[in-house]
């Protein structure tokens, strides 16, 4: 039997995670979440964090209901289902708040390190799906939806995000796969497929 794999998207805003993520998800016939708001508890988070007129949330308060959703998640949807040896594919992860809460709101990443692994009981996604997509293609889809509260952010927070995510793959490559997200979505699925399937075979 396949050892079930914890699997988390990433990227910036725009790049396509929660369509591969569903993608992915119904091929591996696998439990698709989402951070935040993957569980009940979790929505409600989701809508304080994404709400545009909460533009008086503290950074750290930001990033302490980053964690409270994630130790809800890992305790209500991941383990169980790794646990009866099911798949898990989320859109976001850990990494999302040490690039966007680390590296774009400057909080570093040691503390931030310290807290999220506490949350998820010291169990990180097994691999990581990077869909690269430059920023001025990214703003262009970006201008043909209402934003959030982190997507209204300015090109410094986002260049810093990028720079975050870029230090994260290169400290842990094995990891991390990374997948050309300016193809056709379609292309960029059989690419996600093909990674995968190669690290579950191995």
């Amino acid at each position: 039997m396949t050892t079930p794999l914890y699997i988390a998207l990433e990227g910036l805003e725009g790049c396509g995670k929660s369509t591969h993520t569903k993608r992915l998800g119904d091929h591996l016939n696998a439990v698709i979440t989402r951070e935040p708001g993957g569980t009940r508890i979790g929505a409600l988070l989701r809508a304080i964090l994404a709400d545009p007129e909460n533009v008086d949330l503290d950074r750290r308060t930001e990033a302490l209901l980053m964690a409270a959703d994630r130790a809800q998640h890992m305790a209500e949807v991941i383990k169980p289902a790794l646990d009866r040896g099911q798949h898990v594919v989320s859109d976001r992860s850990i990494y999302s708040t040490l690039a966007y809460q680390g590296y774009g709101r400057q909080l570093g990443t040691e503390a931030l390190l310290s807290i999220s692994t506490w949350a998820l009981n010291d169990r990180l996604p097994d691999l990581v799906i990077y869909i690269d997509v430059p920023t001025d293609v990214l703003n262009a889809r970006l201008a043909k939806r209402d934003l959030d509260r982190f997507e209204r952010e300015g090109a410094d927070f986002f260049a810093r995000i990028a720079e975050g995510f870029r230090e994260l793959r290169a400290s842990d490559p094995d990891r991390w796969i990374i997948i050309d997200g300016t193809v056709p979505k379609d292309d960029v699925e059989a690419a996600i497929r093909s990674q995968v399937n190669d690290r579950l075979n191995k």
